[in-house]
């Protein structure tokens, strides 16, 4: 109860005794709650301007940051009742903020509010407004929660951001605490690749993902649609090579739409020269041979200029349907330059080396060559390529073009290079690294399904290849990270079991790419605010 000295009611030595209390009320230290029972509409002390928050009230305790996945990097405490939902409340666009209509109404629907467009906001509101991105770049974004209201700015894929926010804290702590969020990621890239050409996943089983993703802040989804058991879309220019079953353009279509609503770009991948054995179960005659005529696993004769014409076509086709910045051309693993020595083993590949590269040429120079070459097939496509680091050589006479993506996934392959000497050249590279990033099916290889745990405490984007870190000082040319799903052993897994044993990695990737920093939570406390949040 509050004391009232003006009750008639009570003595004046009691009424001195509540002045006195009073008093001692008036000079609590600022971190102490105060009147917890108090409603929104309470009065306020008469000492706001020692308050050290933007809503200075004796009335509430300093709120805390609310509970996230990824946790927000900055929460400027305050005193105040934080935002709820109630009858009246709903969600605006600021004047010159149409853009943010979508994001409006999902967050409306999601928080179940009236969505009512571009008008005042009013007491309880949610009001989302463009803002330029500053030095928080274009991903970033202010939450401020203050008088019963709230208001998210940024550019819009901030203000998204700032939704997936407000959402979770509604979600984890049925309010957003008073105070202001400001929050960006540390992190460019942020994503989760699936291999749906080993394993057939449905276009709602990605959908469900891409829903997930965005909760999470991720925004890129990789699709490797084409390896040797099979090729998983639709094709219009070499239909021969689908396989069953596989995603419609129609269902492709959708993925895409949903993913750009939700600030998520989908990347394709064709994995060539290795890795092409559905495409050449159809074209047997590009099948890379060895002098004994012995066909190799997946790889295609980059000597015959068909195979290159074939895979053009394939690349021109999916640019088209994949309108995002990204195309993955893979350039692992192929087999010619797993042997002692490629010159002899594939004398074509040689040959057709010093032809286009001069004497000093061999067969990993063929190899670098038709990198260079379909990174700018996609280029011309407007698409920034990306490819895998084993195909990536050095020494030769032919060095890979410098702006293609180095996706970094192993040291454990032939001729590994150290992630340091992609660096040092100057390569952009994005962290792929199969210590923690891998779930592959079926655990084969000395694989492990990781649990999230490993990559929560122990990685960040700087641990590149193993357990070691990198120089900081490389730290502005690593773009980001992605966790991926491998197919190796399609029916070890469900779709249902695949979803259930990401879910915590993906979650753990989260947090370290948009911040690498040491969490604050135990991973004990991370498990249960993931539960909370479902």
């Amino acid at each position: 109860m509050i004391w009232n000295s003006r009750n008639a009611q009570f003595s004046g030595v009691i009424a001195a005794v509540v002045a006195v209390f009073s008093m001692t009320l008036t000079g609590c230290a600022d971190d102490e709650p105060q009147h917890r029972g108090a409603t929104p509409g309470a009065a306020r002390g008469t000492n706001d301007a020692a308050a050290p928050s933007p809503t200075p009230t004796r009335t509430y305790p300093l709120s805390k940051a609310p509970a996230t996945i990824p946790a927000v990097r900055s929460h400027e405490a305050a005193r105040g009742p934080g935002w709820s939902r109630t009858a009246n409340s709903g969600v605006v666009i600021a004047k010159g903020s149409d853009a943010l209509a979508d994001e409006g109404r999902l967050l409306a629907r999601e928080l179940k509010l009236t969505y009512r467009g571009a008008v005042a906001a009013r007491a309880g509101d949610v009001e989302l407004a463009l803002a330029g991105g500053g030095e928080g770049g274009p991903e970033s974004y202010t939450l401020t929660t203050r008088d019963g209201r709230v208001k998210i700015t940024g550019p819009e894929a901030g203000v998204f951001y700032g939704t997936r926010t407000l959402k979770q804290a509604v979600r984890s702590g049925g309010a957003m605490p008073e105070g202001v969020v400001r929050d960006r990621p540390d992190r460019p890239q942020r994503g989760f690749m699936v291999d749906i050409a080993r394993k057939p996943f449905t276009a709602g089983w990605l959908e469900d993902r891409v829903r997930e993703m965005a909760d999470l802040k991720l925004n890129q989804l990789g699709l490797h649609f084409s390896d040797d058991q099979a090729f998983r879309i639709q094709s219009d220019t070499h239909p021969e090579i689908v396989s069953q079953p596989h995603l419609t353009k129609a269902e492709v279509r959708r993925i895409v739409d949903l993913a750009k609503k939700l600030h998520i770009t989908v990347i394709p991948e064709i994995d060539s020269p290795g890795h092409l054995g559905a495409v050449m179960r159809a074209h047997p005659e590009l099948r890379l041979r060895n002098v004994q005529g012995v066909p190799r696993q997946g790889a295609i004769d980059i000597s015959k200029p068909e195979s290159a014409r074939i895979i053009d076509e394939l690349l021109r086709e999916y640019s088209a349907l994949f309108p995002g910045a990204w195309f993955h051309v893979g350039a692992d693993e192929y087999q010619a330059l797993t042997v002692p020595d490629p010159q002899a083993s594939y004398p074509q590949l040689a040959r057709a080396a010093r032809q286009k590269y001069g004497p000093q040429a061999r067969v990993q120079d063929l190899a670098t060559g038709w990198l260079n070459d379909r990174a700018a097939v996609v280029r011309g496509e407007k698409k920034k390529p990306k490819a895998w680091n084993d195909g990536f050589f050095r020494g030769g006479v032919v060095s890979a073009d410098k702006d293609i993506e180095v996706e970094y996934w192993t040291g454990k392959e032939i001729g590994a290079r150290p992630p340091e000497e992609y660096l040092a050249e100057g390569r952009p590279v994005v962290n792929v690294n199969d210590e923690y990033l891998y779930y592959v099916l079926g655990q084969p290889n000395n694989f492990t399904y990781p649990t999230g745990r490993r990559i929560y405490e122990q990685w960040t984007p700087l641990v590149i290849r193993g357990t070691q870190a990198v120089p900081a000082r490389y730290s502005g040319q690593i773009l980001g990270g992605r966790f991926a799903v491998w197919s190796d052993l399609a029916a070890a897994q469900t779709q249902g079991q695949v979803a259930q044993g990401v879910r915590m990695p993906l979650r753990a990737t989260a947090q370290k790419v948009w911040d690498p920093r040491q969490p604050a939570l135990t991973w004990a406390a991370f498990e249960e605010l993931a539960r909370k949040l479902g």
